[in-house]
């Protein structure tokens, strides 16, 4: 990031808006676009619906900036936003997001991808589709609050604490919520593994 003012913290960003620097709202939006739209489309499937409900948080965070008191960090402000766009989108069509909508071969998890992409037979890569497509299914079946406490710790890799501050309870509550959700989905793939 090479621009002029990218080097300047979240908040430094937000003081210079509040000074009327509009540019560095747009460094903001920068800093974080991707992030959303992959915070986003794990709710959401569809790449068109994702990038604009992306927007929409942007656009809800500029109105709503002047509420930004930055008693907590500005992008777990931002992520809380865009997580209750996306679920009032979802409310609003009257639907959860499709057993598909979490996409474990993200860059953020090319690690992981990587050593379940190491196997070449025919047999391994059906076994890890099947595996992949049983993950996606337990993790879109959990609870809407487990799901959110699980994509923001294993997706977006926040701290239980960032997490807490989105999710608007204790850090505890994080801790349990993360830790049914890794159960429910162990229970599930379980027999999958076994008869491995």
């Amino acid at each position: 990031m090479a621009k002029t003012g990218s080097k300047d913290t979240d908040e430094q960003l937000v003081e210079r808006v509040f000074k009327g620097e509009m540019q560095a709202f747009d460094l903001l939006v920068l800093r974080y676009q991707q992030r959303l739209l992959g915070l986003i489309g794990r709710f959401v499937r569809d790449p068109h619906e994702a990038e604009d409900l992306a927007q929409e948080t942007f656009i809800k965070a500029y109105k709503a900036l002047g509420n930004f008191r930055g008693e907590s960090a500005f992008y777990t402000w931002l992520y809380r936003i865009a997580i209750n766009t996306a679920n009032n989108y979802l409310v609003s069509r009257g639907r959860r997001p499709p057993d598909t909508d979490i996409d474990v071969d993200d860059p953020e998890q090319i690690e992981a991808h990587a050593m379940m992409a190491d196997t070449d037979s025919p047999e391994e890569n059906q076994f890890r589709d099947e595996l992949k497509a049983e993950i996606d299914r337990a993790i879109a079946e959990l609870p809407e609050d487990l799901r959110t406490a699980f994509t923001l710790r294993e997706f977006s890799g926040l701290s239980y604490e960032e997490i807490a501050e989105i999710m608007d309870c204790p850090v505890g509550t994080v801790r349990s919520r993360i830790f049914r959700a890794r159960d429910a989905i162990d229970t599930r793939i379980r027999p999958l593994l076994d008869g491995e």
